[in-house]
């Protein structure tokens, strides 16, 4: 997201790429993906998807990315292109030639660029953790990266495997997770709250959706926060609204809260907690180490 884009602009767009994991199924191909590498050269790949662009350099598919939308600066060796992830073009991406292009789903995109004869992968956001596997393997399948694509699996799964054996027992620690600085939120069934619940960590906005009629993402207020008492904090919008712990604390009645006493506010990087691909580990060691850090403490 752009940086400079304002805090009330930020709201809708941040709220509506959350909203749209809700529609989601197990990450899939378009038809003609379903079809092996070594019966295509796909030696241009364009990637409309920051995590799509994340997962093709991870399994070395990184070279062959010739164009990306405005939010995939990550890693930095991505290419700086100005296609729309918003609202991608037809005519924009079909100027770069690709012969594979990587989206999240986006049907009536997905049959302009099968009109032109360019090979689509389609994707969405993870429903639980073996969809993150499942996506990486796909995209190994499509690319012929195979075995890089599955050595990258059984990483992740064995260092988040490992962060979470080096954390301590979090039975009956509450957390508050925040979206963005107008305090929406995210409860145990999104992916966001699996990735807390690999510790056992209780979620405090889950009263506010316990009807499910917020699809999992509830606003809270001040006074439901200073009511809960989350023993921890984590801030996922540092980048888009400039949050941190002194920010956190100078809201109304926040000061009396647990986790700014105790100096737990835990600061995340925006793109890393949205993003699902290699860096899932990043936001999964940041909770680990918050409990460490608890644990030492006490």
């Amino acid at each position: 997201m752009n940086r400079t884009a304002s805090k009330r602009a930020a709201l809708p767009l941040r709220l509506l790429w959350a909203l749209l994991t809700l529609a989601i199924v197990a990450s899939a191909c378009t038809g003609s993906d379903a079809e092996s590498a070594e019966e295509h050269e796909f030696g241009r790949i364009v990637s409309i998807s920051p995590t799509g662009t994340e997962i093709l350099f991870a399994i070395g598919a990184g070279e062959r990315v010739v164009a990306v939308d405005q939010f995939s600066y990550y890693p930095p060796e991505a290419p700086v292109t100005d296609l729309d992830g918003w609202s991608p073009n037809l005519e924009a991406i079909a100027s770069y030639e690709p012969d594979l292009v990587v989206l999240q789903t986006n049907g009536e995109l997905i049959a302009g660029l099968e009109a032109l004869g360019i090979t689509v992968l389609a994707h969405d956001a993870p429903v639980v953790f073996d969809d993150v596997y499942a996506q990486i393997a796909q995209f190994g399948d499509v690319t012929g990266q195979v075995d890089e694509a599955a050595q990258l699996a059984a990483d992740m799964q064995a260092d988040i495997a490992d962060l979470i054996a080096a954390a301590p027992d979090a039975s009956g620690l509450t957390y508050y997770h925040e979206l963005d600085n107008t305090l929406y939120s995210v409860t145990s069934g999104t992916f966001i709250g699996q990735v807390y619940g690999l510790f056992g960590l209780d979620n405090v906005a889950d009263p506010a959706d316990a009807d499910g009629s917020h699809f999992g993402y509830p606003q809270l207020s001040d006074e439901y926060l200073v009511d809960a008492d989350p023993d921890l904090i984590f801030l996922a919008d540092t980048l888009c609204c400039g949050q941190n712990a002194e920010t956190v604390a100078a809201r109304p009645g926040w000061n009396q809260l647990t986790a700014v006493q105790e100096g737990r506010v835990v600061e995340l990087s925006d793109d890393i907690v949205s993003r699902w691909g290699p860096r899932l580990v990043d936001f999964i060691a940041a909770i680990s180490d918050a409990l460490v850090d608890i644990g030492a403490a006490g």
